[in-house]
């Protein structure tokens, strides 16, 4: 997947980390979240372990776009970070989330990190962020594209010559024109309008 340079990126980690060593972790993921926090382009970060004694602990935290998170990523204060670490916690897996989906995401972000926060002062287990299915998905997108072209195709004809070009032409001025519309103003709408349904 081409991850957009314009939209922010929420990575979650998951980690094993041995239960033995759990007050040491404890320590190290909050200094990993404080060290994320000084880095420019940083919104919010979070972890939870998935149970009491678990050897599975999460980790989320999100950036502005790609080249601010790959600053962090790439940093020398994130390598030595993660290498104190190295005794005791493996990854496991890691799953960046943008483009079309984090449309669907990002009205939830605010959401997302009070979960993790309650988590943690509570002991429950965190509820993973879930994306809504692909058929909701389209729908909205559906819902969102439907009235802007036909709002665009309809103006456009008043432009003098403009039905006169070639399809190829037209579809490529229409689709350069409202892909910004869309992914800027009509999409982040609509899944706001629609978030009860798409969180249902």
């Amino acid at each position: 997947m081409t991850e957009s340079t314009l939209e922010p990126i929420t990575v979650a980690i998951e980690r094993r980390i041995d239960p033995e060593r759990a007050i040491e972790a404890t320590s190290w993921m909050q200094a990993g979240t404080d060290l994320a926090a000084t880095f420019p382009g940083f919104l919010g970060s979070g972890w939870v372990r998935a149970g009491e004694g678990s050897e599975l602990w999460y980790m989320l935290y999100r950036f502005r776009d790609i080249a601010t998170l790959e600053r962090w990523e790439t940093s020398p204060q994130r390598t030595w970070w993660l290498e104190s670490g190295n005794a005791f916690a493996r990854e496991v897996r890691v799953e960046r989330r943008t483009g079309i989906e984090g449309w669907f995401d990002a009205a939830q972000a605010t959401g997302i990190e009070t979960r993790v926060t309650q988590s943690l002062a509570t002991g429950s287990v965190a509820v993973q962020p879930v994306v809504p299915p692909r058929w909701k998905q389209a729908t909205t997108i559906w819902l969102g594209f439907f009235p802007v072209n036909l709002l665009a195709t309809f103006l456009l004809g008043f432009i003098p010559g403009f039905t006169e070009l070639p399809l190829v032409l037209r579809v490529l001025i229409t689709t350069l024109m409202l892909t910004p519309i869309m992914a800027y103003w009509v999409l982040p709408a609509v899944t706001r309008l629609l978030r009860g349904w798409l969180q249902r």
